[in-house]
């Protein structure tokens, strides 16, 4: 689903990414681990190319998305992303937030539809179908009564658990968590990695960033171990952490076990 080749970043003279080799297929449950400053919020914002990479691939279901003259807006539909401090907003209500990319996306396509002169749903039907689909995601995690509250009322982990599904509303293929974890109070972080299980069992493809290590072992299907804008070691869970090959990984593990 996503092949990454030789990706290289910088900010100004530093080099944060040198080098990155990395496939990721359908239903892999990739787990990204590392010291702090290693590359890894970097790495996973570039396959968004929220960052532009200096230089290197990104393919992405047969498309380079690192090439500057593909709309990244399309396939950005297809990759949800969830972040540190969930990025909700909050001027909306929790089911505004999980309408909005659905009702713009097939606004988008009904005028393209209607160009073509084929049948199109109503704005008014397009809102319908997208509410109800919201409900539904909310009805998942048990927010429903949550619904036409706005993002300042609820916790730490409702919000990153609404962040979440509010990234699934869009049917992606692949789903990039960046640290979702690392801003919530401890007691919140087992209802966000529940449902991350849950996603996990259901076969969605995902690239994670986490210091959550009993997470990584139990869920992950490969660990990358980065330091200093290298993959240092990729391995299953079970091997990485049994049996560390990379002096800097073994390190680095017997600091956070």
């Amino acid at each position: 689903m996503i092949d990454v080749i030789d990706l290289k970043k910088s900010f100004g003279d530093v080099e944060v990414l040198r080098g990155i080799n990395v496939t990721v297929n359908k239903g892999d449950i990739v787990v990204v681990i590392g010291p702090s400053g290693s590359g890894k919020s970097t790495f996973l914002r570039c396959l968004n190319c929220m960052e532009d990479p200096d230089s290197g691939s990104i393919i992405f279901n047969g498309v380079d998305i690192a090439d500057m003259k593909v709309d990244i807006n399309v396939h950005r539909r297809h990759m949800g992303m969830v972040f540190q401090h969930f990025n909700l907003f909050n001027n909306k209500t929790v089911i505004e937030n999980i309408m909005l990319a659905p009702v713009y996306v097939r606004c988008q396509e009904r005028k393209k539809a209607g160009r073509e002169g084929r049948a199109v749903l109503t704005k008014a039907q397009i809102k319908a179908q997208a509410r109800e689909e919201a409900m539904g995601l909310l009805r998942r995690i048990g927010l429903e009564d949550k619904a036409d509250a706005y993002p300042s009322t609820l916790s730490g982990g409702q919000k990153q658990r609404v962040a979440i599904v509010r990234a699934l509303a869009m049917n992606p293929d692949v789903i990039l968590f960046d640290e979702p974890t690392s801003a919530l109070d401890p007691e919140m972080v087992g209802e966000v990695l529940d449902l991350m299980k849950d996603l996990a069992h259901e076969g969605m493809t995902m690239v994670i960033v986490t210091h959550e290590m009993g997470f990584a072992k139990e869920v992950g299907s490969r660990v990358l171990f980065m330091d200093e804008g290298q993959i240092l070691e990729s391995a299953p869970p079970e091997e990485f952490f049994l049996n560390p090959q990379h002096a800097r990984a073994k390190e680095f593990l017997s600091k956070v076990l």
